[in-house]
């Protein structure tokens, strides 16, 4: 890992996913030496907390350039207003409480997230991510070997969070909004991360089928790959409070925001740098089904 000022400390959270990093202003502008220790932590942990930052969205942004192009803030849901790369993450807004990675159903979902508290609840509201490589290394052999020849379809166009006969006008105007545009990408359900040569299980909420075979099959391998992925060992729970950053590598990992804060606010924004087009382990790329999201990230 690149040295830099030794009073910059990196501290593990758990065995197999995060890190906090302390010592370290991300407030300004961070020289290279800096984002090549940042991007090496990411790669080896995933996730990485930093506390009591000074960043307001500008601010938020600034830092997640560091780490490639922005993509806007969502292909469908509106920005933060004079903010066209941020997305508010406002429990107001409805709780997208389930395993996903962001974006996948687009072509090429974003390389990285970084999700900064603006206004986080007395208890609860803690958001989980997930180490996708671990899960796919502890796969039993056969099934590894099998999950490798599999590609599965990502789309936004289902019931991700509550079935539309249980939603309330509100809830379905933003229904409505989020399949504005409906997109479909078949992905790899292996994916080989282009910086580390990893193998992670790229699936997630927005994956619904297995390519070439039925819903009900569909269905039961999905639910077979999640529950390793879910398996507390993998997984690093991050505490919300007031000044907070979190930056994870979006390629190799799921997440989820826990709903178990009662009626109370929960507001984050988010900002996502632009990643490239997943491959397999044979190099196949994923491929576009539906929908142009060239209007929301570039090709990195």
């Amino acid at each position: 890992m690149t040295a830099i000022s030794t009073q910059v400390d990196l501290r593990k959270i758990s065995a197999r996913i995060g890190a906090e990093i302390v010592g370290l202003d991300v407030s300004g502008e961070l020289d290279e030496a800096t984002v090549s220790f940042l991007t090496d932590a990411l790669h080896e942990h995933k996730a990485l907390v930093f506390r009591g930052v000074d960043l307001d969205d500008a601010g938020q942004q600034r830092f997640a350039s560091h780490f490639g192009a922005l993509t806007r803030a969502h292909p469908t849901v509106p920005a933060v207003e004079g903010a066209p790369t941020v997305l508010p993450v406002d429990s107001e807004q409805g709780r997208a409480n389930h395993w996903h990675t962001d974006v996948t159903f687009v072509l090429n979902p974003p390389k990285a997230s970084t999700l900064r508290s603006l206004v986080v609840p007395p208890y609860g509201g803690e958001t989980l991510i997930a180490n996708t490589a671990a899960a796919y290394r502890a796969l039993p052999e056969p099934l590894r070997a099998f999950a490798d020849t599999l590609r599965a379809v990502h789309t936004n166009d289902y019931d991700y969070v509550q079935p539309p006969e249980s939603l309330n006008d509100k809830e379905k105007a933003r229904r409505a909004q989020f399949v504005s545009q409906k997109f479909r990408t078949e992905h790899p359900v292996v994916r080989v991360h282009p910086a580390t040569g990893e193998r992670g299980l790229f699936l997630g909420g927005f994956a619904q089928r297995i390519a070439g075979l039925s819903t009900t099959e569909s269905r039961d391998l999905l639910r077979l790959f999640a529950s390793y992925v879910e398996r507390p060992e993998n997984i690093v729970r991050v505490g919300w409070e007031p000044r907070q950053l979190v930056l994870f590598d979006n390629r190799i990992t799921q997440h989820y925001a826990i709903d178990n804060y009662d009626d109370l606010p929960r507001r984050l924004n988010r900002v996502t740098v632009a990643g490239d087009i997943p491959a397999g382990i044979d190099g196949t790329p994923s491929t576009s089904l539906q929908g142009d999201a060239s209007h929301y990230t570039p090709v990195a």
